[in-house]
């Protein structure tokens, strides 16, 4: 096992190395000036801007400024944002708090509702019930979350006036009044990613479980006496969770990242709006700040889905 885990650190290290060259080059090259705002303003003149530019490094040669940037990064600093100077870490952590609360809490329903639905589903295969759940995880999947999230402050904010359609981002939670507001305001984005990832997961399920119910040893289990539960329970579960495991390592980084498509739906101020603002105002710090995070939690959750196999399947060995 630990000759295992450094031999996938040492491959780990020069693949998000080589991830961090590819995002700082194509951040570099990208049309678009973090100073374009001060070109309209005729109180900072030509030389000022040249100032403002220096004193940000952006004179420098791209390499030079990459090596500055990774080499801060690997001591966690991650810089200073161009357009609100503040440190980008705190921007992170201003938004995270509620981008977990929103996109975490939707992904965790979504499993809930989705592993029990994709069993009845796959092993009442052909049925009424499979036919009304694949159904509805058909539309769930094939609604964009935009198309969704608007029918949701249609129908709830403007017809039936039951929740807001904005999220108040200066909303502190001191009190029970304030935290029913908050659990309120999340209601309706949170549904909707739920119900897109629960239609995502539950076909994946569906798929994994089906899969395993073809196999000679399930035939050969119920042969012996066991019951169709157990069967389940102690054999296909274990089995079909081996690329379910995987959907899902692959699927949690993006809970750091948030929503980008909801987020500005309901306007919550998570890190899929914060990625977006900074793409339009060409913030390149804080661009390659969360596209580098989301790529250290892509391969770190994928070392953690191989070592979660070894438990699943005593027949994997590393």
């Amino acid at each position: 096992m630990k000759q295992y885990l450094l031999k996938r650190l040492l491959i780990a290290i020069p693949t998000l190395v080589l991830i961090s060259i590819i995002i700082f080059t194509i951040l570099a090259l990208a049309p678009g000036d973090p100073l374009s705002e001060f070109a309209s303003n005729p109180s900072i003149t030509a030389e000022v801007r040249e100032n403002i530019r220096k004193s940000l490094g952006l004179d420098q040669p791209v390499y030079i400024r990459y090596f500055k940037w990774f080499s801060s990064f690997i001591r966690g600093d991650m810089g200073y944002s161009f357009n609100s100077r503040s440190p980008v870490a705190q921007l992170l952590a201003q938004r995270l708090l509620t981008t977990f609360w929103v996109v975490g809490t939707a992904y965790i329903i979504g499993l809930l509702i989705a592993f029990p639905l994709g069993i009845i589903s796959a092993t009442k295969r052909y049925s009424l019930i499979d036919k009304i759940i694949t159904t509805i995880a058909f539309l769930g999947f094939s609604i964009p979350p935009f198309f969704s999230g608007l029918l949701f402050i249609i129908i709830f904010s403007v017809r039936l006036g039951w929740f807001p359609f904005i999220f108040n981002s200066t909303l502190e939670v001191t009190d029970w009044q304030s935290f029913t507001a908050q659990v309120k305001q999340s209601i309706m984005p949170v549904s909707v990613l739920a119900l897109y990832h629960a239609a995502i997961l539950m076909r994946f399920i569906r798929s994994a479980i089906l899969d395993e119910l073809k196999q000679e040893y399930i035939k050969t289990a119920l042969a012996k006496g066991l019951s169709g539960i157990a069967v389940i329970k102690n054999h296909v579960l274990r089995n079909a969770l081996i690329p379910i495991v995987t959907l899902i390592a692959l699927d949690i980084p993006t809970i750091f990242t948030g929503a980008l498509v909801t987020e500005q739906v309901f306007r919550v101020p998570g890190i899929g709006a914060l990625l977006i603002d900074s793409i339009y105002r060409s913030d390149t710090p804080v661009v390659m700040a969360i596209a580098f995070i989301y790529a250290i939690l892509i391969v770190f959750f994928n070392l953690v889905a191989d070592l979660i196999y070894a438990l699943l399947d005593p027949r994997v060995k590393y």
